[in-house]
């Protein structure tokens, strides 16, 4: 996906070039491993750092471009929104401090990250998923101009057909439909690479996806979508329905999607491609003019390009990768399940587990799959991302233990055993592995402490209010660089400025709707407005489409003119406003304000693609003027 020089004017001749390109490289790639030309006997790791902008109420600010224009350092790049940016770590030899290396690095381009947003009023976030991002901040005019992300986009939409589709159910349930897959901007990650050999590929393989179960439970840090309390890493089920693919009927036929764990062990290194080409048509082209094989003749190393823009648009969560430094072929397996935040140490703390944890556990099982079966590491894996450190896992031996057990117990030994194999030092194993067991012992993640936070929280306070103050303390925290598991629940922040929740009809409009069809009798929507105090219900159709509006007035003129029949009561449909004015979430409030005069309204259904979202009526508007005079009346108090 580095690839920069997409062509946007595919057409059939254009994919089938393509395709011979990604099929010669493919033989290039059996070729190499045959004879013995991929780099062994050395490991790396190297890492990306994705990271969230926003502005000084902590709302996503898209100054990426802007910021990119005056970074000069190469390891900075863009991702797909404005509110992004990434940052690619150097590699490095696992070894002596790599350890320490990458935190004191990942510390070196945050520094540079937040003076160059500085300039522009915003700040940096880590986050798996950032908590005040709303599904209207998801717009295509917020994607970075970039002709690859645009040809994405169109490529995805069009295999698929329809819009995408998101579900997600925890303590809360959130129900998303989106028209572009921008949906994926939802998320940051700290994707960890480790250099392997093409010998032991498939053993290491192997081995990481029966980690990443553990390793995801201890590491989960995306437990809400603004205020909705879903899994402990929620970004594992956006990602896969951002770029899912598969139109209705390739999913009832139990096609996979374009993010997926896997459906069995790996055999070799070219069947996974071979597996992925086969699976998943080509949504990227671009021209390639290399001649990989005739390039292994002559003693030059071909980049595989072809191969790598396709596999770069199939996103295993352990995902195999090929590169070339200095004329040497290397593989590397992409570790892609950890979230990034929630604070550096947390980062490099998950790093150490997962890294230690492959060496450690590959010294142990020569071969994972005669141990494990992988329906048990595949439901390790789901459980891990709905549930953390909660979960109960299917281990070796057919054993089932709880996560916290398995981790403490026998993982962190093992993990331990495999960073002392590559003299790691010491010092670096106890500070990093130290934090995963306190971690552990506490059962604080990311994600549990964001819940419980805004769980506690006041009921009165708005839910913008509340991610706001819960973003403000991620700040914070990420600045001290405390390990996530010595956190303090994030508290309502007083100092915030409270109207920046209120630009924009989204962000307070009430979303638990109480509402009646045209066929319901009136009695019903009476009553709702007396159990629920509200003086407006919504008539909606069976599609959820708003077709009316019911009063107070309109109730009280019924009942004025006596239509009430015992042998024909009155039905909603009789007295109910048709078509009402309604507004979408994206509208300013003011504009709100000056719509709601002029049409004399009591309230405004929000409304998206025709659905009813939400409703903001002239009480909500009320208490936005009462804090707008209680600030006047502090500010100017001889005018009180």
């Amino acid at each position: 996906m580095g690839e920069m020089n997409i062509s946007r004017q595919q057409c059939e001749k254009q994919r089938r070039r393509f395709m011979r390109a990604v099929l010669n490289d493919l033989n290039a790639l059996e070729i190499m491993i045959k004879k013995g030309l991929i780099e062994s006997g050395i490991t790396r790791i190297g890492a990306e750092q994705e990271m969230f902008l926003v502005d000084r109420n902590f709302s996503p600010a898209c100054v990426s471009e802007q910021i990119m224009k005056d970074l000069t350092d190469p390891r900075f790049t863009f991702e797909i929104a404005k509110f992004n940016l990434e940052a690619n770590l150097t590699p490095s030899t696992l070894t002596g401090n790599a350890l320490r290396k990458l935190e004191n690095e990942i510390n070196e381009t945050l520094m540079i990250a937040r003076n160059a947003a500085s300039k522009y009023d915003a700040q940096i976030v880590l986050a798996g998923i950032l908590p005040t991002l709303k599904q209207m901040d998801l717009t295509l005019d917020n994607m970075v101009p970039i002709d690859r992300y645009f040809e994405l986009n169109e490529t995805l939409k069009n295999l698929r057909g329809s819009d995408f589709k998101l579900n997600i159910r925890g303590m809360d349930e959130l129900n998303v439909t989106h028209d572009s897959y921008m949906l994926e901007a939802l998320n940051t990650s700290f994707q960890v690479h480790l250099q392997v050999g093409s010998e032991d590929f498939v053993q290491k393989y192997n081995l990481a996806q029966a980690i990443t179960g553990p390793v995801m439970a201890i590491s989960v840090n995306s437990g809400l979508i603004h205020h909705n309390r879903l899994w402990h890493e929620s970004r594992i089920a956006v990602f896969q329905n951002s770029v899912d693919t598969r139109s209705e009927t390739f999913q009832q036929r139990g096609m996979l999607p374009r993010v997926y764990f896997g459906k069995h062990w790996v055999k070799s290194l070219p069947d996974l491609f071979k597996e992925d080409i086969s699976r998943f048509p080509v949504v990227l082209t671009a021209d390639f003019d290399e001649d990989p094989v005739g390039m292994l003749e002559n003693g030059v190393t071909p980049k595989l390009k072809a191969l790598m823009l396709h596999n770069g648009t199939v996103y295993r969560w352990n995902r195999p990768c090929y590169g070339v430094v200095d004329n040497v072929p290397h593989l590397r397996i992409e570790n892609r399940v950890l979230p990034s935040g929630p604070s550096v140490i947390d980062e490099v703390a998950n790093t150490a587990f997962f890294v230690g944890l492959m060496i450690g556990m590959s010294n142990k099982y020569n071969d994972i799959t005669q141990v494990m079966r992988f329906s048990d590491v595949a439901n390790n894996f789901l459980n891990a991302t709905r549930i953390g450190l909660e979960s109960k896992f299917h281990w070796t031996d057919h054993k089932t233990i709880s996560a916290s057990d398995l981790i403490l117990e026998e993982l962190l030994p093992i993990a331990r055993e495999g960073l002392l194999h590559e003299n790691i030092d010491i010092n670096d194993i106890d500070r990093y592995l130290g934090v995963i067991e306190e971690r552990t012992k506490s059962k604080q993640t990311g994600a549990k402490w964001a819940i419980k936070s805004i769980t506690e929280m006041d009921e009165s306070i708005l839910p913008d209010e509340k991610v706001r103050s819960i973003t403000s303390e991620m700040v914070v925290n990420q600045k001290t660089d405390e390990p996530v598991h010595k956190w303090k629940l994030a508290k309502a922040v007083e100092n915030l400025d409270w109207r920046a929740t209120f630009q924009r009809l989204g962000q307070f409009m009430t979303e638990e709707l109480f509402t009646v069809r045209p066929d319901d009798l009136l009695d019903l929507a009476a009553s709702i407005m007396d159990w629920k105090h509200v003086r407006h219900v919504p008539v909606e159709d069976d599609e959820g489409c708003i077709v009316g509006l019911i009063s107070h007035r309109a109730i009280l003129r019924d009942v004025a003119q006596g239509r009430k029949n015992t042998d024909d009561p009155t039905a909603v449909k009789d007295v109910m406003k048709v078509n009402p004015i309604t507004a979408e979430p994206e509208m300013k409030t003011v504009d709100a304000i000056r719509l709601m005069r002029q049409n004399k309204l009591g309230c405004l259904p929000i409304v998206e693609k025709g659905k009813l979202v939400g409703i903001v009526t002239d009480h909500d508007l009320i208490n936005v003027a009462a804090k707008l005079l209680e600030d006047y009346l502090q500010e100017f108090p001889q005018n009180t």
